[in-house]
């Protein structure tokens, strides 16, 4: 017989056998007042009555030694169950090798994890963002752009080069020169509330923050504590030698992005969806302090993802497309920089395209923006 069916038989049938002692020894009980109550009746069944009194208490014995058997039986039960869990997370848990590309955990890890629900949570939040902090949000409405995570971070942040969160939990927290502090996990993912998203900043210690990072934990399952594995991030697209062109941008967006993302940036509604394509300017799109408006890390982000489709191993553009598709997007309006005066309080350690001054060198802002960034970062390296 099956385990998982010989438990709970064995647990059905000691509930019985209990029962029944216990509804016998009430009968017993019951009838021993009785009699108790007649003197003749109990002069003459005195015999009987200590017999009936033994018996009680071996039913009450009995029944006793039932319900230690049984919380026996269901104390095994519960350690098998948890063997046999065991062996199987371990049988699906990731092993980390920093030369194979990364890819998100057995789902039966989070299935099976102490925190499921929690991301589970976390997992839709990030996924439909909008649902719940949207224009129609049932945590809290209008509190951002009409964007959602995933739409930076792809699949949830779980694709390869689709600017995951792999190693958030392993590389966090860290000290960042754009703050110049050291930075926890719940303050980055209020960056990008605040940037990507244009909105305000979660509670840092509400359910949806903690839905979140038990999300972003379960994604790092496996990987060691400082490490980043292998297709993390964003693809490095190799740097042109002159500076990317809006308007060599706007004939790639035309052709390979308008479709989606509607001639005006809008962003179109998805077939057969109540859901949109998100809008890639304006005021419902990321503001200026959004990592995507440098220059790299929206040409890596298209290279490996866009136009629907793309994937690292099989772009759908060139070098020069993604770059130039970059300016073209970037050039376009959008929600100014809430944060300028903040932001990289030394100047020496901005990144090279981030497109607002202050620098530490002589480099025009247009030059930190659109390139060409090879004598930028020539230029540091000295």
């Amino acid at each position: 017989m099956e385990e998982s069916f010989y438990y709970p038989v064995l647990w059905g049938v000691i509930a019985a056998l209990t029962g029944a002692l216990i509804w016998v020894q009430g009968n017993l009980v019951f009838y021993l007042k009785t009699v108790s109550r007649n003197a003749m009746l109990a002069g003459q069944c005195q015999r009987q009555m200590r017999y009936l009194r033994v018996l009680r208490l071996l039913l009450a014995g009995g029944a006793v030694l039932l319900t230690i058997g049984g919380m026996a039986a269901a104390f095994q039960d519960y350690q098998l169950h948890n063997c046999r869990l065991k062996a199987q997370r371990e049988a699906v848990w990731p092993r980390y090798d920093a030369q194979v590309f990364w890819t998100a955990p057995d789902d039966f890890l989070a299935e099976t994890d102490q925190s499921a629900k929690a991301i589970g949570y976390g997992r839709d939040l990030i996924a439909h963002t909008q649902d719940y902090f949207g224009k129609n949000g049932v945590v809290r409405p209008n509190s951002i752009n009409a964007l959602n995570c995933q739409n930076c971070h792809l699949e949830a942040g779980s694709r390869v080069f689709g600017n995951n969160y792999f190693a958030v939990e392993s590389t966090y927290p860290q000290m960042r020169a754009r703050s110049g502090s050291l930075e926890t996990i719940p303050k980055r993912i209020n960056d990008c509330f605040e940037r990507s998203l244009n909105g305000q900043a979660l509670d840092t210690t509400g359910p949806e923050m903690r839905a979140i990072l038990a999300y972003m934990r379960w994604l790092g399952t496996g990987v060691p504590k400082g490490a980043k594995p292998k297709g993390t991030g964003l693809v490095e697209v190799p740097f042109l030698q002159r500076a990317a062109d809006p308007h060599r941008g706007a004939q790639v967006y035309a052709s390979k992005c308008a479709s989606c993302h509607g001639p005006g940036g809008q962003g179109l509604p998805m077939p057969e969806s109540a859901r949109h394509y998100p809008p890639l300017w304006g005021e419902r799109s990321y503001n200026q302090a959004a990592g995507l408006f440098r220059l790299s890390r929206f040409a890596g982000y298209v290279k490996a993802n866009m136009p629907l489709g793309a994937s690292y191993d099989n772009p759908q553009l060139t070098d020069e497309e993604a770059w130039d598709v970059a300016a073209f997007v970037n050039a376009q309006p959008r929600p100014p920089h809430p944060f300028l005066a903040t932001d990289w309080p030394d100047v020496a350690k901005k990144n090279f395209d981030h497109p607002f001054g202050p620098y530490a060198d002589t480099f025009p802002e247009k030059q930190h923006k659109f390139g060409p960034f090879a004598p930028i970062i020539a230029f540091y390296k000295k």
